[in-house]
């Protein structure tokens, strides 16, 4: 058995690529879980039918709406909205104060909620009295504030995959989260060129080592005769 005085000797290359080996052999990639590959299937083709029934909705819409239309449920529409923007802001300062990972999750909900308020604030008053501060509202404060929970929640998703860097041996600065690979599965591959040989020299080098050390592992757990 490995010692913790062993494990001190160890570079920090080193100790990341040991960490990666037992997690790798205790939790195997969820990219071949078969169960997971068919989801992945199942919802790529489920969002292209979405994509494609959502265009002919729109066509539809297109065609057949009126451009008058009198609501008669007006204070419903606007306070039911106004309640689930009050719902995200509470839900967002729970997952915030526990410090939870549905932070990120609640972040873009509520963000997306308050970019709906600013949109139907100005198309439903366009060419009225109100337009001018439904557009200082949406301009000063819903919009602002949606783009503080956006750029909020990548930062959080930037800082997660930096420490998973970290521990996989990866140097660099974090990427551009369209460049990342989900489960960070060939990380390197979105780093900058001029850093991806030096993340593979380290990975390489800390897996030699590896290799080393993985006989005395086997040894020290084998029973004696």
């Amino acid at each position: 058995m490995i010692t913790e005085a062993e494990l001190r000797r160890l570079t920090p290359d080193e100790r990341r690529q040991l960490a990666r080996t037992l997690v790798a052999i205790d939790h195997p990639h969820p990219r071949t879980d078969p169960r997971r590959i068919k989801r992945r299937r199942f919802g790529l083709l489920f969002m292209l039918a979405c994509c494609l029934g959502l265009a002919a909705w729109i066509a539809i819409l297109l065609v057949t709406l009126p451009m008058r239309y009198v609501s008669h449920d007006w204070r419903g529409v606007w306070v039911g909205l106004d309640l689930a923007e009050l719902a995200g802001f509470a839900a967002t300062a729970w997952a915030a104060w526990n410090q939870r990972q549905v932070l990120i999750v609640l972040m873009n909900v509520t963000g997306t909620l308050l970019v709906c308020d600013a949109w139907f604030d100005l198309a439903l008053a366009w060419g009225s009295r109100d337009f001018i501060m439904s557009l200082l509202t949406a301009l000063v404060v819903e919009l602002p504030l949606a783009l503080l929970l956006f750029t909020s929640a990548r930062r959080l998703v930037r800082v997660t995959i930096g420490t998973m860097m970290q521990l996989s041996g990866v140097a660099g600065r974090v990427p551009p989260l369209w460049r990342i690979p989900l489960f960070a599965d060939g990380l390197e591959e979105a780093l900058p060129a001029r850093l991806r040989p030096l993340a593979a020299e380290a990975r390489a080098k800390a897996e030699t080592t590896m290799q080393q050390i993985t006989p005395d592992v086997t040894a020290a757990k084998r029973p004696s005769s």
